[in-house]
């Protein structure tokens, strides 16, 4: 059986209400997060997980327990969000108006991490998930996730660019025959409903 991987996105936090840069900050979910996180748990249910993996920070562990996978997950450092270095806590519209241009794709956050650096961390953490026998569960943050699924894809890190991945989504990476793919994105708890087909039937 081909393995899956689950994505789930944190919460909402202050911050990613407000736009701003999200990084190694450690803050909690808002009130509206912890429901979106326990909306996650049905959705989750008609997996069977070998490995579920979860970043240190807070609104990623919170999220992983109250969608009901606390006591089953293991922390796994190098989900933790990418570095923004100088340009934490700022919005997109503040960085532009010292850094005019500025893409954190291209020129990553001064002082932190650049896209390569995100990438190695992913590369790690897909090398990992294919040991596994069985599909796999991950909470984490925005932009590791996007470049996760790039390099899940064989893309560069630079490539998780066209992944936009909204709070408190699933999105499943898998394969199609021997090709990696993404085979959902993006999805909000209420428009999951299912498993894949070929999951409805070696998940019974």
């Amino acid at each position: 059986m081909a393995q899956s991987v689950v994505l789930a996105r944190h919460g909402e936090t202050e911050w990613s209400l407000s736009g701003r840069h999200t990084g190694t900050t450690d803050l909690p979910l808002t009130e509206k997060g912890r429901r979106q996180a326990k909306a996650l748990a049905p959705e989750l249910r008609s997996w069977a997980f070998s490995l579920v993996l979860t970043s240190p920070l807070q609104r990623a562990l919170e999220t992983c327990r109250l969608a009901g996978y606390g006591e089953q997950a293991r922390v796994q450092s190098d989900l933790v969000e990418w570095n923004y270095g100088r340009y934490e806590g700022l919005t997109s519209k503040q960085i532009e108006a010292v850094h005019p241009n500025w893409s954190l794709w291209k020129d990553g956050g001064p002082g932190g991490e650049i896209a390569a650096d995100v990438g190695r961390r992913a590369d790690r953490v897909i090398a990992e998930v294919r040991r596994v026998s069985g599909d796999v569960l991950i909470f984490a943050h925005g932009h590791v996730l996007r470049v996760l699924a790039s390099r899940w894809l064989g893309q560069p890190p630079e490539g998780g660019r066209h992944y936009a991945l909204q709070t408190a989504t699933l999105s499943v990476l898998g394969h199609e025959h021997a090709d990696p793919v993404l085979q959902r994105w993006n999805l909000p708890p209420t428009s999951w409903t299912r498993p894949p087909a070929r999951l409805d039937v070696d998940h019974v």
